[in-house]
């Protein structure tokens, strides 16, 4: 079940109502009886940073540390992994 926000037409009071997503019902305002309308707004959920998006690039080599096998080798020549 999924919650969303309606506002009456009437009175513009806005509540909360709980039913499927798959559900379109008719809400009513409980506190005038007047239909509402679903409120719609932006989205709660932020993507920081790199790899969200099918445009992001790795530069070089795709593998990382952590892919590779090599343990603690960062930023010098490494026999294990052939930095």
């Amino acid at each position: 079940m999924a919650r969303y926000d309606y506002r009456c037409t009437g009175c513009g009071k806005v509540f909360e109502v709980e039913h499927p997503m798959s559900e379109r019902p008719s809400i009513t305002c409980p506190n005038c009886g007047k239909p509402a309308e679903r409120v719609f707004s932006a989205s709660s959920i932020t993507f920081k940073g790199s790899g969200f998006y099918n445009t992001d690039q790795r530069g070089g080599n795709s593998a990382t540390d952590a892919t590779s096998g090599c343990s603690g080798c960062a930023g010098h020549d490494c026999a294990s992994c052939g930095a």
